[in-house]
């Protein structure tokens, strides 16, 4: 079999890739995260907002992806193409940095579950937690050096194996259900000292970066177009995919709120769906939820290896990003790519034993950093319209995508604003030495650097990293 025949990509395959980066940490510990932050009429609220607007992210992939079958690698390329090279390094670095502290999350939460049963793992960033996430850190390193195709194959028979517990949890709750429970926990006042003053408009934009964080992975198929066997089956695969995760995530949250008292929802340990689960049919449905996680966790986490190491390897071969991660070894994976992925991860790892609230910093400074990337795609695809740009004379399908792409725009920066000005500093704070890549790219290549343009935005996030800096340690960002 040559090289190019071992890593084709089936549409089962590129579905999977993009169900199995989704449903990960973020759907076992949604009921505790929502019912810290709000009601039953806040998380439909919620959803709805993250439902549409994911929704209408995923026709504009799915319109690029037909309408720029050229682009590959569909987060970096759309922003590079449509508005700059140092643009494109931006997304490129922003998506990689979010997927690797992602997968940090993964790791913390693996260990906070172990740690329900081995008290020296605590909360998923003890010393000991850290030392064993290291391990399957690096044995998945090996995993993935042998092969994109393997890999790819392994993530869908977690991906199928994984749903199976998040369906029996929805069947038990199903017939637990309370209505009574439900009215109680509706309007979220009632809920507990941390949501029982705020508005309803508050309450819903404190979900905003969980509900982002959820879906991210949604871009996994159009980071794959290169490997699959027919363009098209890239754009259904991201709404196949989406669609069928956005079922899970809503029936998970709003049937949580008819088990449990909101202030006992807000409280579980994570991930919460165990706790949930547990207080129906014993401790048996808490071990089993928690088996559940550690396989889903695990298939989440070598979808997003691949992916963090596919957007490098293919900036790199568009000159964002230095010459060196271009290499492939035999098996034709991006090895030096798949290094520097692993090697961050291990330094965010040691980082977490840090931090206070190591997993919920890591989950939402994962959304803010890849909400960048996602801001791109969608303004690239209004671009496209307002300039006509494969369109031409054509009014097919232009008004749809008009409407479409501008609301996927606005989403994304409605998004971006609610996670507020401290993720935008921490986020800042990543970008400002990850530049140096890209001016190691440009040196290579003997260009000039930054346009007058560029060099302006380097300079705003140079001095936003700066003053994220300064708020870490006069204590006024936390971490």
């Amino acid at each position: 079999m040559s090289k190019n025949e071992r890593n084709t990509l089936s549409l089962w395959s590129l579905t999977a890739l993009v169900v199995g980066a989704m449903i990960g940490a973020g759907i076992f510990s949604l009921p505790a995260t929502f019912g810290q932050a709000t009601g039953g009429l806040g998380a439909i609220i919620a959803w709805m907002i993250a439902g549409s607007g994911m929704l209408l992210l995923a026709f504009v992939f799915q319109s690029l992806a037909e309408r720029k079958p050229d682009l590959n690698a569909g987060v970096f390329s759309y922003a590079k193409e449509g508005f700059g090279e140092y643009s494109g390094f931006i997304s490129a670095l922003g998506f990689w940095a979010g997927t690797c502290i992602g997968n940090v999350s993964y790791f913390i939460l693996i260990k906070s579950t172990l740690g329900a049963f081995f008290p020296a793992f605590g909360e998923g960033n003890s010393f000991y937690a850290v030392v064993l996430s290291s391990v399957i850190l690096w044995s998945f390193h090996i995993l993935i050096l042998r092969g994109i195709r393997e890999a790819a194959y392994i993530n869908t028979i977690a991906t199928f194996a994984k749903i199976i517990p998040i369906i029996l949890f929805i069947v038990v709750l199903s017939v637990a259900f309370s209505k009574d429970m439900f009215s109680l926990n509706f309007w979220g006042h009632q809920a507990n000292e941390v949501n029982q003053d705020m508005s309803l408009i508050t309450q819903v934009r404190s979900t905003m970066l969980v509900t982002v964080f959820v879906f991210l992975g949604i871009e996994g198929a159009s980071i794959y177009s290169r490997y699959a066997r027919r363009r098209k089956d890239v754009g259904i695969a991201t709404v196949f995919g989406f669609l069928g995760v956005l079922c899970l995530l809503m029936l998970v949250t709003l049937l949580s709120y008819g088990v449990l008292p909101l202030n006992e929802l807000g409280n579980l340990r994570q991930p919460s769906m165990a706790g949930v689960l547990e207080s129906i049919v014993g401790r048996w449905g808490g071990v089993f939820i928690s088996i559940g996680l550690i396989v889903s966790v695990l298939g989440a986490y070598l979808s997003w290896s691949l992916l963090a190491s596919e957007i490098i390897y293919t900036a790199a071969q568009k000159n964002s990003m230095p010459r060196v991660f271009t290499k492939e070894n035999k098996w034709a994976v991006p090895s030096s790519a798949v290094w520097l992925t692993n090697i961050t991860v291990q330094f965010f790892l040691i980082i977490s034993m840090f931090s206070s609230y190591a997993f919920q910093l890591a989950l939402e400074l994962t959304s803010a950093m890849t909400l960048i990337p996602y801001f791109f795609v969608a303004a690239y695809g209004l671009k496209l319209v307002l300039t006509r740009e494969t369109y031409g004379t054509h009014t097919k399908g232009y008004y749809r995508n008009f409407v479409i792409s501008l609301l996927a725009t606005f989403y994304a920066l409605l998004m971006i604003f609610a996670g507020g000005m401290k993720f935008l500093l921490l986020s800042a704070i990543i970008y400002a030495p990850g530049t140096i890549l890209y001016i190691m790219a440009k040196r290579e290549q003997k260009q000039r650097i930054f346009t007058a343009a560029e060099r302006m935005i380097f300079f705003v996030i140079l001095l936003s990293a700066l003053a994220g800096l300064v708020g870490i340690f006069d204590g006024t960002i936390s971490i």
